[in-house]
């Protein structure tokens, strides 16, 4: 049985109820303004008040005023996409919300003279609030009481205890806290900015300058051109041309996607506090991990105990004991000491807390003697340097070799000493081996199937440990880590960040890694052009969570490092990674493939507003006719599109590769739909309604070639969604009533056979162009492999 911790610091009396009561009613409590996702009213808000909606709303009165209800059709579709919109958001705002409660930080406040634990924004004026390894400082205030307390303050994201334990009254809290606002902004629901984001709002900055001289001119040639018998149909061409340039289920696709990704994940025991770090996973190529509770399991078990120079085994045993029993804060070591060995009831004196920096920790009990528990050549290398013989027991070499011979085994190994009282904090104490106590960890079951995974994909695992560099090595080379025969020890690390840099590439396995080293090894890794995930679960790792391109943090692991990190493991599984890099790249390569259909349809309107506009004839298409080609070649698939599968890996330059499909294919698009348009136009005997249908014919068949490029690689649900868009097509020529609602009136078969022939050659000319674009990329990234 783990033996209880006994606590060094008293618990102070705190607040009564009554006054607890008292602030509560007077609104002092800790809760800022916001919550940590946004409000219904913003996502409905965000959803419905857009310049497009604006722009489409418009066109929709415009329409509703002239008539008649069919050339409406695009304004179901502003509404639909709006209604999706407000309900993928609120869909991943409840998910959000409910397992933000599993991560939220617990407060341990004293009332009453009790420990009472409370949410933080049940946190009142004046509460005297606990304060332990890893727990962030979630007001402002004065410290009370403190054991061997010590506090990192470097942090953007606000303070935290980095080892020890106190007790502080919070004195400033609410919205005047600086940390309540900071601790609330790393929690908060934000479609933060992204590559992704960021190209789709160039795009979108694009097409509305684009659409303002292209709507004016074909405003003013529709109506100069019009009779008083044509200016309806005159309005309908206008509506019909400047509603088809916008883009408006791009945003919402891309927001389908990403809360899509969020949902997906939230069943997989997944938190993303920020909906861009699904795309952040996606885009790296580095990975850099601990080893404890990633590659191996979180709990150990003491394997043995080793007496040194003739020490007695169970004074080591009842002192390893005390030691777990007085730790507040027990790391995974301390608690399989408390598991294995049970606790004498010693009363401790003085009390130096486990810290990363210093690699040990220390207790003195009184007549007892005094005692550090830490890693071996940090203490070992204490004692030799004393000098006088009266540090080493003699005893160096044989510790020294046992350490290195169950370190090669990947077995975690520390060691016991006895000092002459408490140590200084500025230095390692000088202390008498006494024993060292090996640590055994198990691998995880899925580490090795995860690494497989990741070496899949082209992303390469770091493991970055602070253990012993043989036993990271050991355990790296266990599952298959690459270079894991020759792990390198931190402290001989360049201090220089290019020489480090240099090391970073070539090496993938570090022990005796600090918190700042970690830090500086993911700038290193940043500086070389890499996209860095690092995932950790202690106090330690904070700075490199915050410092790479994306942090993830363990469900199990130190509250602070919940609060700073994008993604969260619930379950603290490592296994989980997989699952989120492949989720990122569904939503890029699927918002990509979607985007190219928009832009497409983009291209091409805005080409035909033009070439009218300057001809002065009438517009092709009524807003009807279009609503039919936008939503059988582009809404309906790309829906689908949007949450298909796709491994894909993320690459740079989304907007580059948007344009260089769609500027190309819809301007083939445009071209091949007015020469049929021009063509039914120059033979007599053809209405205005039968010309139109043979521009709609023609420009269906070119986008749905496009919506086939973009649907590759061809799979059976694939080739079944373009097969079921030109099967809705085709019913709609072929049953009379659906044609006569979208006004349709095919000319005779030589027309239309002519209108699928310019079809074809335009397709033909994209289909050429695509394939020529892909060998060209093919041969371009097999000579960047040659060259690395």
């Amino acid at each position: 049985m783990q033996q209880a911790a006994v606590d060094t610091t008293p618990i102070p009396q705190g607040l009564t109820d009554a006054e607890v009561t008292e602030r509560v009613e007077s609104g002092r409590v800790n809760r800022a303004p916001g919550g940590t996702s946004r409000s219904m009213w913003a996502i409905v808000r965000a959803n419905v008040f857009t310049r497009f909606n604006a722009i489409l709303g418009a066109l929709l009165v415009v329409i509703l005023t002239v008539g008649p209800l069919q050339d409406a059709l695009f304004g179901v579709v502003l509404v639909a996409n709006t209604g999706i919109g407000i309900y993928q958001e609120w869909r991943a705002k409840r998910t959000l919300d409910q397992l933000s409660l599993l991560t939220a930080p617990a407060v341990t406040v004293a009332r009453n003279g009790e420990r009472r634990e409370i949410t933080l924004e049940e946190v009142v004026d004046g509460d005297v609030v606990e304060l332990g390894q890893g727990t962030q400082i979630v007001a402002d205030g004065q410290v009370l009481a403190g054991d061997a307390l010590e506090v990192d303050e470097s942090l953007l994201s606000g303070s935290f205890v980095t080892a020890g334990q106190g007790w502080y009254r919070a004195d400033c809290i609410g919205a005047d806290s600086y940390a309540n606002r900071l601790a609330s902004e790393a929690r908060r629901f934000s479609l933060v900015r992204s590559e992704l984001r960021r190209g789709t709002d160039r795009i979108l900055k694009m097409v509305t300058w684009l659409i303002i001289p292209v709507a004016i001119l074909l405003i003013f040639s529709q109506l100069a051109e019009s009779t008083d018998d044509s200016v309806g149909d005159a309005i309908r061409g206008t509506v019909a041309g400047v509603g088809s340039m916008i883009p408006e289920g791009l945003v919402l696709l891309t927001s389908v996607a990403f809360t899509a990704g969020v949902l997906r994940l939230g069943r997989r025991q997944v938190l993303v506090q920020e909906l861009a770090a699904i795309e952040g996973l996606a885009r790296v190529d580095i990975v850099c991990t601990d080893k404890t509770g990633t590659l191996t399991e979180l709990n150990l078990e003491v394997a043995d105990v080793h007496p040194l120079d003739g020490a007695d085994a169970a004074e080591a045993e009842s002192v390893l004991g005390a030691l777990a029993a007085v730790d507040p804060e027990p790391n995974a070591s301390m608690r399989a000491l408390g598991e294995r060995y049970p606790s004498p009831g010693w009363t401790p004196t003085w009390r130096a807390a486990f810290s990363s920096a210093r690699r040990y920790s220390g207790t003195g009990f009184g007549e007892h003697g005094d005692w550090v528990l830490g890693a071996p050549n940090v203490l070992l290398e204490a004692a030799r340097r004393d000098g006088d013989g009266q540090g080493t027991g003699g005893d160096y070499d044989r510790a020294a070799s046992l350490v290195d011979q169950e370190t090669r085994q990947g077995r975690r190994v520390l060691l016991l000493a006895r000092t002459r009282g408490e140590p200084r904090s500025d230095g390692a104490p000088v202390g008498q081996p006494v024993a060292l106590v090996v640590i055994e960890e198990r691998i995880r079951e899925n580490a090795r199937s995860t690494l497989d995974y990741f070496a899949s994909q082209d992303v390469t695992v770091k493991v970055v440990s602070g253990d012993d560099p043989r036993t990271v090595g050991a355990v790296a080379a266990r599952v298959g880590i690459a270079t894991a025969e020759s792990p390198r020890d931190a402290r001989d690390l360049p201090d220089d960040p290019d020489e480090l840099a240099d090391v970073m590439e070539t090496t993938g396995v570090f022990g005796r890694v600090g918190p700042q080293q970690k830090q500086a090894m993911v700038r290193a890794l940043q500086a070389r052009g890499h996209t860095v995930a690092m995932t950790g679960d202690g106090v330690n790792d904070v700075l490199a969570l915050k410092e790479a391109d994306l942090g993830v943090a363990m469900g199990s692991g130190a509250p602070v490092s919940r609060a700073v990190a994008p993604v969260v493991l619930l379950d603290s599984d490592f296994g989980s990674l997989p699952p989120v890099l492949g989720e990122g790249r569904r939503v890029i390569a699927n918002v990509e493939r979607v985007a190219n259909l928009f832009l497409t349809k983009t291209v091409y309107a805005a080409l035909l507003c033009l070439i009218v506009g300057v001809a002065r004839v009438p517009f092709p298409f009524l807003p009807r006719h279009l609503t039919i080609v936008s939503s059988l070649t582009i809404g309906i698939p790309a829906f689908f599109l949007a949450l298909a599968p796709n491994a894909q890996r993320a690459r740079p330059g989304f907007v580059g590769r948007v344009l260089r499909f769609a500027v190309p294919a819809g301007t083939v698009a445009a071209v091949c739909t007015i020469a049929a348009y021009a063509l039914a136009r120059s033979e007599s005997g053809v209405n205005q309604t039968e010309a139109r249908t043979t521009a709609t014919i023609t420009l269906f068949l070119v986008a749905l070639w496009v919506l086939a490029i973009l649907a590759r690689p061809t799979n059976p649900w694939r080739a079944g969604l373009v097969i079921a868009m030109a099967g809705a097509f085709a019913v709609i020529m072929a049953v009379p009533g659906l044609r006569d609602f979208f006004a349709l009136n095919p000319p005779r078969a030589e027309l239309v056979l002519s209108a699928i022939g310019i079809a074809a050659a335009g397709g033909f000319v994209i289909e050429m162009g695509w394939r020529i674009s892909g060998w060209v990329r093919s041969r371009g990234a097999e000579a960047e492999k040659a060259e690395d």
